[in-house]
């Protein structure tokens, strides 16, 4: 299965956007070559803020440049960009409903040798908790830079979390995302399992030995967690 890096193809979709919107932003807390925001620095510097290890700062400065009519991309590892900052989060994105779309990688537990201390466990649930925020989890490389368009495309505040190590892909080049439409990635009548992110291919995995077991699992992929599909889990 082909495996290709969801934060690879972020900084690459990053790249991309900026040539079509210069009102495109984008912010790092000192990340850059990890959070790979570092192509859109390349081809735009003017356009490109290192705000250092301080990403209560970097809310702070994403909020004012969306107030001046920018579209703010502010990427940093997924356990800074919840836990560190929740409070301008809060009350500099949430409670404004400004134009900035905070896109993190290595979440959850896959960040390997970078530690416990760097795995993002929490994150999801703050951000879900917090008023006016989307919430989008891509599956694989393919659905990451269709959710970052739309995110571009899209006025409010986003959260986009984003994976360390290379993910199998799910989708063809042909897919198309759908803000808040969860999509039945294999049909089955016995079981269902929902997933999102890097288990959508672990949840098909899954499938495929039910399968020779007389199983059939249906899997969902419920990239958009808010605002929540209901019709697809009701």
């Amino acid at each position: 299965m082909v495996e290709i890096s969801t934060r690879e193809t972020y900084g690459k979709t990053l790249v991309e956007l900026g040539k079509e919107n210069k009102g495109i932003v984008v912010l790092d807390a000192d990340l850059s070559p990890s959070t790979m925001t570092h192509f859109f620095g390349q081809e735009f510097p003017d356009r490109f803020f290192n705000c250092g290890l301080e990403e209560q700062n970097m809310i702070g400065v994403a909020a004012g440049l969306a107030a001046s009519g920018k579209t703010v991309f502010a990427s940093t590892f997924a356990v800074f960009a919840s836990c560190r900052c929740f409070d301008q989060l809060r009350m500099c994105l949430s409670q404004t409903g400004l134009n900035v779309k905070i896109v993190a990688t290595h979440g959850g537990i896959t960040v390997g040798e970078d530690g416990t201390s760097h795995q993002a466990i929490e994150d999801l649930a703050l951000y879900c908790s917090l008023p006016g925020f989307t919430v989008i989890v891509p599956a694989d490389a393919i659905e990451t830079a269709e959710a970052v368009k739309v995110a571009a495309n899209t006025y409010g505040p986003f959260y986009i979390r984003l994976s360390r190590p290379r993910t199998p892909l799910v989708y063809s080049e042909d897919y198309h995302f759908t803000l808040g439409k969860a999509v039945t990635v294999r049909e089955g009548r016995d079981a269902a399992v929902i997933a999102v992110g890097i288990m959508v291919a672990k949840a098909l995995e899954a499938a495929d030995v039910l399968a020779k077991q007389g199983i059939g699992c249906r899997v969902i992929n419920m990239h958009t967690l808010k605002p929540l599909d209901e019709e697809a889990i009701a």
